[in-house]
C-alpha cells in the first residue's frame, strides 16, 4: 500500500510517455566543491544556513563533476522545469498535495536508507512494491557507512560516480535522472530551482531521491534527533496550493524498530516539510531528480 492517499495522481499507463527531459544549466558550482557559494548577484549576501559552519569544517567529499552528457541533460531538464513551473504558479489549484505516489518501505537495517530510497523512488514511476533492498544495496555498493552521494562507480554501463542517479537510470530506462549538488548554504536560487524540480518530476510521475545531511544546530527531518545524520529520502509530491512551498517525502526510517534505530519511533513513514527547509537539509550533498 502507498504511504499516503493517491490524491490527484499523475496520469499513468494509459497516456504514459517518456518524461520530457529537462534542466537550465547547472550552476558552475555543481562541478566544484559542494560548499562553494554563488559569487555574485542576489544570492551573494545569503547568510550562512544553520549548521553550515559544521558542514564546512567536517566535509571530506571533495570536488564533484558532472559528465558532459549529464551537463547536457541537466540543461535540457532545467529549461523544461522552469517553463512548467510558470503554469504551477499561475493556476489556482487549491487542491492540496499532488504526489507521484512512491510505495514506502522501511529500511531493513540501520544503514540501508539508500537502498530503501532507491526502491521507493523507482516505485513512484512503475508502481511495483516490495522490491528487494538487498538487490538495491548490491547495485548501489552500499556498505556499513551507507550509500555514497558521490565518488562510487557502480556496475552499470557508463557509471558517473553518482550511484543513486546511475541506479535509477539503469532501472528506469529513459528516466533521465541527474544529480544536483547543493552548497552548504543553499541560495534563494537553489531553493527556487528545487521547487521547479519537484513539480516537474511529480507532474511527470517521478519522485526525487534526496540526500540529507542533518547536523547539530541545523534543521532536521520530522522526528529526527538533533545529531549528525546522513540519510536518503524519497521526495514524491508538492503542495499545489502554494506552488510547492511544502513537499511530501517518504522516510525509510519510518516503521523501523527502535531496536534497529533507537530514535525511529518518532519518525513517520511520510511527512510534509517546507521545500526551503529540506533544500537546506540537503546542503553540502544534494538530490537526484
Amino acid at each position: 500500500m502507498p504511504a499516503i492517499p493517491r490524491t490527484r495522481r499523475s496520469a499513468r499507463r494509459t497516456a504514459r510517455r517518456t518524461a520530457v527531459l529537462t534542466s537550465a544549466a547547472l550552476l558552475a558550482a555543481v562541478a566544484a566543491a559542494p560548499g562553494a557559494q554563488a559569487a555574485a548577484g542576489p544570492d551573494a549576501p545569503e547568510p550562512l544556513a544553520p549548521g553550515a559552519s559544521y558542514k564546512v569544517a567536517h566535509d571530506t567529499l571533495g570536488p564533484q563533476r558532472l559528465t558532459p552528457a549529464q551537463q547536457r541533460l541537466s540543461a535540457a531538464k532545467e529549461a523544461e522545469a522552469a517553463r512548467g513551473f510558470d503554469g504551477v504558479r499561475t493556476r489556482a489549484a487549491l487542491a492540496g498535495y499532488k504526489v507521484s505516489g512512491g510505495l514506502h518501505q522501511s529500511q531493513k537495517n540501520s544503514y540501508w536508507c539508500g537502498p530503501a530510497t532507491l526502491v521507493i523512488t523507482q516505485s513512484a514511476r512503475d508502481e511495483v512494491a516490495g522490491r528487494s533492498q538487498q538487490d538495491a544495496a548490491t547495485l548501489l555498493k552500499t556498505n556499513t557507512s551507507g550509500t555514497a552521494w558521490y565518488g562510487i562507480n557502480i556496475n552499470v554501463p557508463n557509471p558517473t560516480g553518482y550511484p543513486m542517479a546511475d541506479a535509477l537510470n539503469n532501472r528506469l530506462p529513459g528516466a533521465g535522472y541527474v544529480p544536483r549538488a547543493l552548497p552548504y548554504t543553499p541560495t534563494a536560487t537553489d531553493k527556487a530551482n528545487f521547487k521547479q524540480h519537484i513539480t516537474h518530476n511529480t507532474d511527470n510521475d517521478y519522485a526525487i531521491a534526496g540526500n540529507a545531511w542533518e547536523v547539530p544546530g541545523g534543521p532536521h527531518l520530522v522526528g529526527h534527533p538533533n545529531i549528525e545524520i546522513f540519510h536518503w529520502v524519497s521526495i514524491d509530491g508538492y503542495n499545489t496550493d502554494n506552488a510547492a512551498g511544502q513537499v511530501n517525502y517518504l522516510d525509510p526510517v519510518g516503521g523501523v524498530s527502535t531496536s534497529v534505530i533507537s530514535w525511529a519511533g518518532s519518525v513517520p513513514k511520510s511527512a510534509h516539510i517546507s521545500s526551503d527547509t529540506i533544500t537546506t537539509i540537503m546542503g553540502g550533498r544534494g538530490y537526484v531528480w
